[in-house]
């Protein structure tokens, strides 16, 4: 046993340091968690509700906020925009996103902050929904008969992607206190998951002309996410490593920016005149 430490006459004891009890990690990114938590209350609560847990109908998606051109610029529910990214087609699709957003939000969050990781996923979400919309509206589905049919969009892999698109901006900087090794083997990872993605996404479509399934992806959602993704990161530097005052002023203006932006695309969506299909269906 090791003896005790004689002090010399009137010495003091040294301040015992608080030893730092390590925090949760719901606690260290409680946006990443919060925006996992609703996507699976609302897919638990479609499930509660009669919806399949594995190949849910369209009208079932349409009822819970799923996204299609026709409901938002014909009937005029832009909150679809929104509602359509924590909504999910079966519990297989569910999974993936949130493992892939678990992942990116974990690393995403001590960039960008609890908002900026909020205001990132809404808003590059929204980007990408909005970009499925126009692509569709300009570009129906037709039936024989010539008339357009505008498919369902639902889930949160745009979003996911905008995550990404972020990251890989945010990864670059040299405010990071990260051994630059370390940062370029994550910026990697993050590119190799996008690049990947984007890639099996559309070669599943390009599969489904042939085979006719019915698995489809919608990747405008996910380049719209990505895209403005990298627009969001585009005037932001990183949180570890930069003084609150100047984060704070730069995430502000990364928001007002793309949410600019949107506005200016749905004004522009709003206005597209609609398809001959849909027109001969309404005068019709």
């Amino acid at each position: 046993m090791p003896e005790p430490e004689i002090l010399p006459p009137g010495a003091e004891m040294p301040p015992q340091q608080a030893v730092r009890k390590p925090r949760p990690s719901w606690a260290v990114a409680p946006a990443t968690y919060l925006l996992l938590g609703i996507n699976c209350a609302v897919f638990l609560a479609m499930v509660g509700n009669g919806v399949s847990i594995g190949t849910p109908t369209t009208e079932q998606l349409m009822h819970w906020g799923a996204n299609n051109a026709g409901s938002v610029l014909i009937n005029g529910e832009w909150i679809r925009i929104v509602t359509a990214m924590f909504v999910h087609v079966g519990i297989l699709h569910l999974a993936t996103n949130m493992w892939c957003l678990w992942n990116l939000g974990l690393l995403a969050e001590p960039l960008m902050g609890s908002f900026g990781v909020l205001a990132v996923y809404i808003l590059t979400g929204a980007a990408g929904n909005l970009l499925s919309t126009d692509i569709n509206w300009l570009w129906p589905i037709r039936d024989g008969a010539g008339g357009v049919f505008f498919p369902a969009g639902a889930g949160a892999s745009g979003a996911v992607f905008g995550i990404a698109g972020a990251l890989i901006v945010l990864l670059k900087s040299n405010r990071l206190p990260v051994p630059p090794e370390e940062l370029k083997k994550l910026r990697r990872s993050v590119i190799y998951f996008a690049a990947l993605n984007l890639v099996l996404g559309l070669s599943i479509s390009g599969g489904n002309m042939f085979l006719h399934s019915s698995l489809n992806i919608d990747n405008m959602a996910h380049l719209g996410g990505f895209a403005s993704g990298l627009l969001f990161a585009a005037p932001m530097v990183p949180r570890l490593g930069s003084p609150r005052t100047v984060f704070n002023t730069r995430l502000r203006l990364a928001v007002g920016m793309v949410v600019g932006v949107l506005v200016l695309f749905a004004f522009y969506i709003d206005n597209v005149p609609p398809p001959a299909g849909l027109l001969r269906f309404m005068n019709g």
